[in-house]
């Protein structure tokens, strides 16, 4: 699924020529993570407000308690819009998946394809599970010249996506808009 997503977003870009090697370059992470129900007096925040650093995550939640589908799953992810001051819940249906652009890819779009702020908000009485399926880039990524232009100045060099992951994990940058502005932005 993420490749087949790749693909098409490389095609629409024009930049069809670059996937072969982006792919042959392509290193996953999966993990499973479980939300608790916040116990009384705690904040219902399940994961602070950040970006992913990846180039694309594919996100499954709740949808299987065992192996009896659940009509609802326990949802909670909340996304920031890309001009907006408020949280926007998403509501996932069984069996659904999200993908989501990380820090990586908004680099390599040239800031073309935002990478969402979002967060996890507890509620109710069911914990919280989801699957996230991570996507990163062995070697240095280079933004394809053909997503620079007169309305689309270059604003990232060229980067290497495991030091933009270092540099979040010893910088706390955390608290930034942006990792990749911070770490490869012109």
């Amino acid at each position: 699924m993420e490749q087949l997503i790749k693909r098409m977003v490389f095609e629409s870009y024009g930049v069809g020529k670059y996937y072969d090697s982006h792919i042959a370059s392509t290193t996953y992470l999966l993990r499973t993570m479980k939300y608790r129900i916040p116990q009384m007096g705690e904040d219902n925040i399940g994961a602070e407000a950040h970006t992913d650093k990846s180039f694309f995550t594919i996100l499954h939640q709740n949808g299987v308690n065992g192996l009896e589908i659940k009509p609802n799953g326990v949802n909670g992810l909340e996304i920031k819009p890309k001009n907006g001051d408020h949280w926007l819940r998403l509501q996932f249906s069984p069996n659904s998946f999200l993908v989501m652009a990380g820090d990586a890819c908004l680099a390599w779009s040239n800031g073309r394809i935002h990478s969402a702020t979002h967060r996890v908000m507890i509620e109710g009485s069911k914990e919280r599970y989801s699957t996230a399926l991570f996507s990163y880039h062995k070697g240095i990524i280079d933004i394809p010249q053909e997503l620079v232009d007169e309305q689309h100045p270059l604003r990232f060099h060229s980067f290497n996506h495991y030091g933009l992951l270092g540099y979040f994990s010893t910088h706390h940058s955390d608290k930034m808009p942006s990792t990749a502005n911070a770490y490869c932005g012109v």
